[in-house]
């Protein structure tokens, strides 16, 4: 009999430290925690979805509760790292936070953390989307949280810290997990790619990666779309085609446009694309990721960058276009003629850039003001 078919998201999610991709400052504290016996009670991991937090969660779980532990360079074939893995371990507990969000599921939860651990040293609770808990579920659970049992450790997973209450936080270590890089998430799906024999374009991965925006488990699961589209030869354009994204070149070609002021390429450029059917929000969001790394550079050159289409602009241009591109978004997203309202946002966008700032001006006309003041009395000593 086959077995059932596994994602690549769930296929390939991380088992140990060392999979863990972009996130080397969790995995380091972690790691160090362990070797050095200085595990907290309670740990709160925050970041974007697909960035990691629950599966180092379990990454976790299975170093603590592994045989022979807590150890962080654990066996991923032990048979309780097994049962972490596959969800059968009976003293990692994960529990959902958005559909036992209530005051009864705590208190449940309170009276069992006073049992020891069945199999393993410790009773894990692994609580995801925490910031979905009401505020009665997070009152009943603050005394259990400030002093567990010793043989017991809760890890928070959330998206929204906002909405955690700060008694909660102040209880935990708290962890940052950043967006991953495009280049690593390349890296991952270049060696996926190898193992699950599909062919597959640097560019292809690239525009995956772009699309991504720093989730891992998104990029995987979009890579797994392209494969049952594709087959397994994949190449830029069938990206492109199938999430109506736009190519590299075609986004430097239009920042370059909007640098030059050339209203009637840009105008073209958004006719063609709008014509392939490509996704115009997205193509905002690119373009100003674009015009973003021309302000970083120009802040790192000392305020001028050639980098939209080789013209030289200055901080402040640069600033007044992305500005100007960032105003546009809700109108793009939102209104109901997007590729008017796209073709204004950048044409708005452009005349910012050329506008110059009226303090900028002042100055400058004091400046003028002043050398000529000073050539003035300084031909009257002459005189005298």
């Amino acid at each position: 009999m086959s077995t059932a078919y596994q994602v690549i998201a769930r296929k390939w999610r991380p088992q140990t430290f060392d999979d863990v991709v972009g996130q080397d400052h969790v995995v380091r504290t972690l790691k160090n925690a362990i070797t050095r016996q200085r595990i907290a009670h309670a740990y709160l991991f925050v970041g974007p979805r697909g960035t990691g937090k629950t599966s180092t969660a379990r990454i976790f779980a299975k170093a603590l509760n592994c045989t022979g532990g807590p150890k962080a360079d654990f066996d991923v074939d032990d048979p309780a790292c097994k049962a972490i893995a596959d969800g059968s371990h009976l003293d990692v507990i994960e529990i959902d936070g958005a559909s036992n969000n209530g005051v009864d599921q705590v208190r449940d939860l309170r009276e069992t953390v006073r049992y020891a651990p069945a199999q393993g040293k410790f009773k894990i609770y692994i609580i995801d989307e925490v910031h979905m808990l009401s505020a009665a579920a997070f009152n009943a659970l603050l005394k259990t949280l400030e002093e567990p049992p010793a043989h017991v450790k809760f890890v928070f997973a959330t998206t929204d810290p906002q909405k955690v209450l700060p008694t909660i936080i102040s209880r935990c270590q708290r962890f940052d997990l950043k967006p991953i890089p495009s280049e690593l998430i390349v890296e991952r799906l270049q060696k996926i790619a190898l193992e699950e024999k599909i062919k597959v374009t640097d560019a292809a991965l690239g525009c995956i990666a772009r699309l991504a925006d720093g989730g891992m488990r998104d990029a995987q699961s979009i890579f797994d779309q392209m494969i049952s589209f594709c087959g397994n030869e994949i190449a830029e354009p069938d990206v492109l085609d199938v999430y109506g994204l736009v190519a590299g070149e075609k986004i430097t070609a239009l920042a370059g446009s909007l640098a030059a002021g050339d209203h009637r390429k840009i105008v073209a450029i958004v006719d063609e694309c709008d014509a392939a059917g490509r996704d115009l929000v997205r193509l905002l969001i690119d373009l100003q990721a674009l015009v973003r790394g021309a302000l970083l550079d120009a802040i790192a050159k000392g305020g001028k960058s050639d980098l939209l289409g080789g013209l030289a602009m200055t901080t402040e241009q640069i600033t007044r276009l992305l500005d100007g591109l960032r105003e546009g978004e809700g109108s793009v997203k939102l209104g109901l003629a997007e590729k008017i309202n796209f073709e204004v946002t950048l044409l708005k966008a452009v005349e910012a850039s050329r506008a110059r700032a009226i303090d900028s001006l002042i100055k400058e006309l004091a400046a003028l003001a002043d050398e000529s003041g000073g050539g003035a009395d300084g031909g009257e000593k002459k005189k005298d």
